[in-house]
């Protein structure tokens, strides 16, 4: 029994989980797959890198020993389509049989077919003993969060909202809902070609959290303000909208390209130059900076699930010397008197207050905390230093948030 999307879901997740490819990188490489195949299969790959803890806890009674890494993809996605997509019994054991035999695995297709009937005869109630949460997650990821650790996960088992910016002026699609900090949130599914005002370029998509950094350099019209890492052009088209004169900085030019798009699309203006921060110097200082700083990612695991299966902890220490080098270079950046926004979609401590420090002890910087009435519509965001921290069990009512962290410096 063929089935494109579970042989396009394999071949994403072989190239997650065997050859360290980003899950958005390996779907753009799929060859000759149909957009409802390759959206499918999307989802399918993502479900499984959610919970491939939960999902291997629930095929351990039921294997003598460790399969290939190969079989293990097909009885995980199998498993995945019976206790996670609802996907009929005999439609979810005969597809994996069937994918078995189609990647070559032709001699495991007995072991596929005994281990998937045992877990469509177990059901969703194979499920209710196992603690998903800590299952799911890395245990350098778990302990490095804290006490937040088991909110975080549960929101990481499910697909994020569809988070929107939209330009000054332009009115909230149908079926839209206005958060309290001014972004627009769909259900997690929709289809932003389907959204009134996004081929027009009257909005973007941007998660709710990403909108917090933007927000807090608070740009003001003719204010000569630089986004630095500024791809894909997000926070750029914030600045951009306030009528700031808005320089943005992005090394790879392929990255740059898409930030050039975007803004031509979005009819929002800004100088766009390919340069590494580190290097590059201003013809004169700006008002204010905004770095987003290149980091682990850790804060976007639930639009990125593929990320937990990437990072490992010794990355995060190449990261930090790259973040303490662009703070420097932001800093030089700036007017005396200019402010700095720093941050980085991580959950990682080493990646937030600690890079704070770092720029205070160079001698450059001194910490200018958050004014309360900048995010009074999210006193839970601001840590008792006046840092901005938000993570994935945040608003969990209204479908959570994205992780963050920010902080405003002025430079002496």
């Amino acid at each position: 029994m063929s089935d494109p999307t579970r042989e396009a879901a394999f071949d994403l997740l072989t190239a997650v989980l065997e050859r360290r490819r980003p899950l958005e990188e390996a779907l753009g490489a799929l060859p000759g797959v149909p957009p409802r195949d390759r959206a499918a299969a999307h989802r399918l790959a993502a479900a499984v890198l959610r919970r491939a803890g939960t999902l291997d806890a629930v095929l351990e009674p039921y294997l003598r020993k460790q399969p290939p890494d190969p079989v293990r993809t097909v009885l995980r996605l199998g498993a995945a389509g019976l206790l996670l997509l609802e996907t009929p019994g005999h439609a979810a054991v005969a597809t994996a049989v069937g994918l078995t035999r189609a990647r070559g695995l032709a001699p495991f297709s007995g072991l596929v077919n005994a281990v998937l009937r045992k877990v469509a005869a177990a059901g969703p109630g194979a499920l209710a003993e196992l603690d998903g949460p800590r299952l799911d997650t890395p245990a350098w990821l778990w302990s490095s969060w804290g006490p937040a650790a088991r909110k975080i996960a549960l929101a990481h088992q499910q697909e994020a909202p569809l988070d929107l910016t939209m330009k000054p002026g332009t009115p909230v699609p149908p079926g839209g809902d206005v958060l309290p900090i001014g972004s627009v949130r769909f259900p997690a599914g929709t289809k932003i070609g389907e959204i009134e005002g996004f081929d027009a370029g009257q909005l973007w998509v941007q998660d709710a959290a990403a909108t917090l950094p933007a927000r807090l350099l608070a740009a003001r019209p003719d204010e000569r303000i630089a986004d630095i890492c500024a791809a894909p052009g997000g926070k750029t088209g914030q600045l951009a909208a306030t009528g700031a004169s808005v320089t943005a900085l992005e090394r790879d030019p392929a990255r740059l390209a898409r930030l050039e798009d975007n803004l031509k699309r979005w009819s929002l203006a800004a100088t766009c130059i390919q340069a590494d921060a580190t290097a590059w110097r201003p013809p004169e200082p700006f008002d204010a900076v905004l770095l987003d700083a290149p980091c682990s990612a850790t804060g976007t695991i639930r639009r990125h699930p593929d990320v937990m299966h990437l990072k490992r902890q010794r990355d995060v220490l190449a990261l930090t010397e790259s973040q303490d080098k662009l703070m420097r270079a932001a800093a030089a950046m700036l007017r005396p008197g200019g402010r700095l926004i720093y941050a980085v979609c991580s959950l990682q401590p080493e990646e937030a207050e600690p890079r704070i420090q770092a720029a205070i002890a160079d001698g450059h910087l001194r910490h200018d905390p958050f004014r309360r009435e900048e995010l009074a519509m999210l006193p839970e965001a601001i840590t008792d230093k006046g840092f901005l921290r938000t993570h994935p069990g945040l608003w969990a009512e209204r479908g959570g948030m994205d992780g963050f962290f920010a902080a405003r410096l002025i430079r002496l």
